[in-house]
């Protein structure tokens, strides 16, 4: 095959990776619509990543209530609920990204330690959002 097809090929399984990534979220969830939810699992900000800037350009406090998520607003409220039987659960606000996939929300030391997760690293959880960005 010559070399411009190949680049085709490669620009096609790009777009189609692409599109199929963006395709698991709601237009409502990426909207931050209060009621939407999601299930997957969480993980947790190791405490080394304090004060280094977040995707809105805030510094990482493991004090506060903060979260990644792919593509929920900025400054939404989401409620995290391990659904391991546990049913801990913490109100978060969304102040960064991270990439998703079957984890699909990283919080903060804080929050990770009002879910008791911090020993275990990571847990089945559901999102829901409770307040719209504003």
């Amino acid at each position: 095959m010559a070399t411009g097809a190949w680049r085709g090929v490669l620009l096609v399984a790009v777009v189609l990776a692409t599109v199929a990534g963006c395709a698991t979220y709601s237009a409502e969830l990426r909207a931050g619509k209060r009621g939407e939810r999601e299930e997957g699992m969480a993980t947790y900000y190791s405490s080394r990543l304090a004060g280094h800037k977040t995707a809105n350009g805030e510094r990482y406090d493991p004090k506060q209530f903060t979260a990644a998520h792919p593509v929920i607003p900025f400054g939404t409220h989401v409620q995290v609920t391990r659904t391991d039987g546990t049913n801990r659960a913490v109100i978060v606000r969304i102040n960064d990204r991270c990439r998703g996939g079957k984890k699909i929300i990283d919080v903060s030391e804080s929050a990770a330690r009002q879910l008791d997760m911090l020993r275990v690293g990571i847990v089945p959880v559901e999102l829901e959002v409770v307040a719209p960005p504003p």
